[in-house]
């Protein structure tokens, strides 16, 4: 479960207070793989950094009974300066998780060769990502947070990022963030639309995927 309370975010956008979540009151049922929709710029981004905790909102909170990982992708949740195993010892003991257990697991599934070894800096945007998904992916958490993430790399790559997730959703669920509606219905069985700085919930996602087309539409 994750509730949100009462939460508002804003940000100053041209001098002026462009507000992306509004007072939000919404619980998230436990067991459900979500699809989180929205236009360019509704936000969505934005909630899944404040669910995480990695940005903190104007006002409300948000409540999980479960743990939460951080978004898959986001590379803010990094030391630049520490190298890519550094990075992944340092949140193995945050997280409490073996640490030469998870180093092993994300140097061979991110295939970040030498790089691994050297400082965040140098990365680039793809290799952030990779080392944020496979380190990720190599911690149990009961939701994952996951935006775009398998578009990054190689084919090869991204059917091996696949082949993870699913098999993490066998005892998980997450929130994603896809443009790729197939994927979406691949690995969601409902769906949440954020629209205006609201949040409507859909039990049946292909309800959810019509509510964005139709917001969609509306401004075209």
């Amino acid at each position: 479960m994750i509730r949100f309370e009462n939460l508002t975010k804003s940000f100053q956008v041209r001098g002026q207070r462009k507000v992306v979540i509004d007072n939000l009151d919404a619980t998230l049922p436990t067991g459900k793989s979500l699809a989180l929709l929205g236009r360019n710029g509704a936000g969505k981004s934005t909630l899944m950094q404040i669910i995480a905790g990695t940005m903190r909102p104007d006002s409300g909170r948000v409540i999980s009974d479960g743990s939460i990982s951080w978004p898959v992708g986001f590379g803010g949740s990094f030391h630049r300066e520490l190298t890519g195993a550094q990075n992944v010892r340092f949140i193995a003991r945050i997280y409490g998780v073996d640490t030469e257990e998870l180093e092993d697991f994300v140097r061979d599934f991110a295939q970040l060769g030498p790089h691994f070894n050297m400082p965040l800096r140098s990365y680039s945007a793809g290799m952030k990502s990779r080392l944020a998904f496979g380190t990720s992916m190599g911690i149990q958490f009961d939701t994952y947070l996951v935006d775009e993430v398998t578009a990054v790399g190689d084919a090869a790559f991204r059917e091996k990022s696949r082949a993870v997730f699913t098999e993490r959703m066998k005892q998980s669920s997450a929130v994603l963030v896809n443009h790729d509606m197939g994927q979406l219905r691949e690995f969601c069985d409902a769906g949440i639309v954020l629209e205006r700085g609201h949040l409507e919930y859909f039990d049946n996602l292909e309800e959810a995927i019509a509510r964005h087309e139709e917001n969609m539409e509306r401004t075209r």
